[in-house]
C-alpha cells in the first residue's frame, strides 16, 4: 500500500500544522518530528495502513515511566513533610487515566488522534483511556528526541495545576496503589499482576480484550477485563479491594 503524501493530501496538511502547534504549546521544537506524529497514532490506523512505521504503544511504555518519575519529582519537592504512603496516593490522582485524559483534551489531542475506522466509529477521540495513552505516548516521545530534562518541563507546565494534594481523599486513588497498600499494612507479599490469554468479542470487534489476574502471597483475590492490560489491572485491583473488603484479613 503506497503511503499517502502530505503534498497532495490536504487533511495531511492539516495534521502538520496541528503538529507544529501543538510543540509551541508544549515548548518543544522535535529534532525528529516523526517522533510525535508516532505518539499520535493509534495502533487501529496502523492494522488499515500498515506502511506506517508503527503505533504508539512503545511511546506510551516509555512515556508512562518518564510522567511517574517527573510527578514523583514534584510531589517530593512540593510536600516535604509527607511520607511515602502519601506520595503514592497523591502520585496515583495526578497520573490516573482521568487526570491525564483532561490534559490530552486541553491540548487537543483527540482531534489530532489517527484512528482507524472501527475506532473512530466508537467514539475513541473521546475515551479516557485512548487520550491518556496519548498523552503518555507523547511524553515518551519528547523523552526520545530531547531527553528527561525536556519531560520534565512539559509535565510541570501541563499538570502543575492539577498536582495531586496529599490531603484528598484517598477513595480517588489508583485502585491498584491502594490495594499494594492495603496489603502492605497487613504485611503482605506486593500483589502480582497476570496477564491471562487476551481475547475478541467477536468479528465485528477484532480488536483484543484484555483479562488481568491479581494475586497475594500466592492467593488469586479477582480478574479484571479491559481494552489494555492497564485497564485491566485497574478493574483487577478494585474487584481484589472488593473481595478484601475492611476487616478481613490476608491468610
Amino acid at each position: 500500500m503506497k503511503k499517502r503524501s502530505a503534498a497532495k493530501h490536504p487533511e495531511q496538511q492539516t495534521f502538520a500544522g496541528r503538529l507544529e502547534a501543538l510543540q509551541r504549546v508544549l515548548g518543544v521544537t522535535f529534532l525528529d518530528p516523526g517522533l510525535l506524529e508516532r505518539a499520535l497514532t493509534h495502533r487501529t490506523y496502523v492494522n488499515e495502513y500498515p506502511d506506517e512505521p508503527g503505533d504508539n504503544e512503545r511511546l506510551e511504555f516509555l512515556g508512562d515511566a518518564a510522567l511517574e518519575l517527573s510527578v514523583s519529582e514534584m510531589l517530593f519537592e512540593q510536600f516535604p513533610e509527607a511520607g511515602e504512603g502519601v506520595l503514592s496516593r497523591a502520585r496515583a490522582r495526578t497520573v490516573c487515566a482521568e487526570t491525564l485524559a483532561g490534559v490530552a483534551r486541553h491540548l487537543g489531542l483527540g482531534e489530532m488522534l489517527r484512528l482507524g475506522r472501527g475506532e473512530e466509529q466508537t467514539g475513541g477521540r473521546q475515551k479516557d483511556s485512548v487520550l491518556s495513552d496519548a498523552f503518555e505516548a507523547v511524553l515518551g516521545a519528547v523523552y526520545v528526541d530531547q531527553g528527561l530534562e525536556a519531560v520534565r518541563r512539559v509535565v510541570r507546565g501541563q499538570l502543575g495545576g492539577v498536582l495531586g494534594k496529599p490531603q484528598q481523599d484517598l477513595s480517588l486513588a489508583d485502585p491498584r496503589t491502594r490495594l499494594q497498600e492495603r496489603v502492605q499494612s497487613r504485611g503482605g507479599q506486593l500483589p502480582v499482576y497476570s496477564l491471562l490469554e487476551p481475547e475478541t468479542r467477536g468479528e465485528m470487534d477484532a480488536r483484543p480484550w484484555f483479562r488481568v489476574a491479581v494475586s497475594v502471597d500466592g492467593r488469586v483475590l479477582a480478574a479484571g477485563e479491559g481494552r489494555s492490560k492497564k485497564e485491566a489491572s485497574r478493574a483487577a485491583a478494585a474487584l481484589a479491594l472488593e473481595v478484601l473488603g475492611p476487616e478481613v484479613q490476608l491468610p
